[in-house]
């Protein structure tokens, strides 16, 4: 059985210096590399007044909110989130969530695949206007750039 506790996770850091809006804190601790043969789990933290980033996903997720308010944004669709509220985020679709209280707001995803693909599509890192985030069964790995236009011959 795998078990983890989301108060003993020590979270990275997501933040930008060309975009000061973003700001959280984020653990796997359930996914492939851990053993999951078909679902994935992420705990994360949005610092109030920031927000997690515009980005897409490889598999659908379920996001609940633990603690706080905000604001989920799917798409073009927009709805205000609390403690108790559920969102159902389709595989590939841009999203974002944002800190609208004054306290942290604490997030489980629970993902319907143990493997996944993250693009986000925001300048995270400086030089890379891309950042592709991929949890598989090696671990995780982070890979950062410009997106890739081919010339066209002409």
């Amino acid at each position: 059985m795998l078990t983890s506790n989301v108060h003993a996770l020590s979270l990275a850091d997501i933040a930008s210096p060309a975009d000061p809006s973003l700001g959280s804190g984020f653990a796997f601790p359930i996914y492939a590399a851990t053993g999951s043969a078909a679902t994935a789990v992420v705990y994360f933290e949005v610092a109030p007044g920031k927000r997690l980033g515009r980005h897409t996903d490889s598999s659908e997720e379920v996001i609940y909110i633990v603690e706080g308010e905000g604001e989920v944004t799917v798409g073009d669709e927009r709805t205000p989130v609390s403690a108790g509220a559920l969102a159902v985020v389709p595989a590939l679709a841009p999203h974002d969530l944002r800190n609208t209280g004054s306290t942290p707001l604490k997030v489980v995803g629970f993902f319907a695949g143990s493997a996944l693909v993250h693009a986000f599509f925001e300048p995270m890192l400086p030089g890379a206007e891309v950042m592709i985030v991929t949890h598989d069964q090696t671990g995780e790995s982070l890979m950062a750039g410009t997106p890739f236009v081919p010339a066209m011959a002409g």
